[in-house]
């Protein structure tokens, strides 16, 4: 189910609320949040549920295992532990099929290809529990005590198919406790009316244009001034595109009383690349610079430690590699 479909927009959207707000206790309200979730995850693929729930499930009591030893190898190797499940899981079911290809591309050998079918929006929520992960490990923030709780911040149907990405730090206390008024609930409409015509009107009508553009037997005909046009109509296309998602996903926060952080902030009025991906997708940049740079040792690390991390990333791809020959390799 997506943002602009009819049935969410008609269907699930207003039953959801209707009965959101029909309920007073925190708990329950909660509960009618995660439920919806879950339905609207699994609307079309009910498989997909026991992925999320199964790495929800794994991820808590890993966490809960690594808080009752506060301090010491046992912790960091449990929290490695739940980040290479999170990070496994994603590559595989996400990257093996294409690795296959380009190791069957440059060894030449016959390597079976196999097909996995992608769970919608799995990148968004693997990265938001492994920041839960390592928040918690870093005592950044003390452990959710609640599995229902850390299964509504992963799986919380506004952010959860195409962000922003959450930081648990952020929302915890929303989570327990928030106010919903009229006036957060009518901006939160607007702003997803406002992401939804950037999604409908806009960006689908451009993808329209670009895809018979570039989906032309003739392209190579085709006058370079359309050619530019198209390109142009496909960086905005884009862009509303996302955007919109994120519009529409904050807006509905805010009619269930979370405020997410902005995600997108005039990217094409940047004046450097350095400065677009800070205004591009902001929480995915964010997450990668606080979870992957900066533990990397970020632009301190020096020209040793650069050669150090391209030995290992190296290493890490040659044993990749003879694995995959010898579990697919004929």
């Amino acid at each position: 189910m997506v943002f602009s479909s009819i049935y969410f927009t008609f269907l699930f959207l207003p039953i959801v609320i209707l009965v959101y707000y029909s309920v007073r206790n925190r708990k329950l309200k909660n509960l009618i949040i995660l439920i919806a979730s879950l339905v609207f995850y699994g609307y079309g693929e009910p498989k997909f549920i026991y992925i999320m729930l199964g790495l929800i499930v794994v991820n808590y009591f890993l966490v809960s295992w690594m808080c009752i030893h506060p301090y010491g190898t046992i912790r960091r190797i449990v929290c490695m532990t739940a980040v290479a499940i999170d990070l496994g899981f994603l590559f595989v079911v996400k990257y093996l099929s294409f690795f296959l290809r380009i190791v069957k591309g440059i060894t030449g050998r016959n390597i079976t290809i196999i097909g996995i079918t992608l769970p919608i929006g799995i990148s968004f929520f693997t990265f938001q529990m492994i920041s839960y992960v390592i928040d918690v490990y870093k005592e950044r923030v003390e452990q959710e005590k609640s599995i229902l709780n850390v299964s509504l911040y992963i799986s919380f149907f506004p952010q959860l198919i195409a962000g922003p990405i959450v930081r648990y730090n952020t929302i915890s206390e929303q989570i327990r406790d928030r106010k919903e008024s009229f006036e957060k609930f009518g901006a939160g409409t607007e702003r997803f009316m406002c992401g939804f015509a950037k999604k409908v009107i806009i960006a689908n009508n451009l993808a329209l244009i670009t895809e018979s553009i570039f989906g032309a037997s003739s392209l190579f005909e085709t006058s370079i001034i359309v050619v530019w046009l198209a390109i142009i109509g496909y960086a905005l296309q884009i862009y509303y595109d996302f955007s919109g998602y994120s519009d529409m996903a904050i807006g509905l926060g805010k009619m269930f009383g979370f405020d997410f952080d902005e995600n997108f902030n005039y990217p094409y009025m940047a004046k450097s690349i350095t400065d677009f991906w800070r205004r591009w997708h902001i929480s995915l940049s964010a997450w990668f610079k606080d979870y992957v740079y900066i533990p990397l040792g970020g632009n301190r690390g020096g020209k040793s430690m650069l050669e150090i991390y391209l030995l290992f990333g190296s290493l890490l791809v040659y044993g990749t590699v003879q694995i995959t020959l010898f579990l697919y390799g004929e």
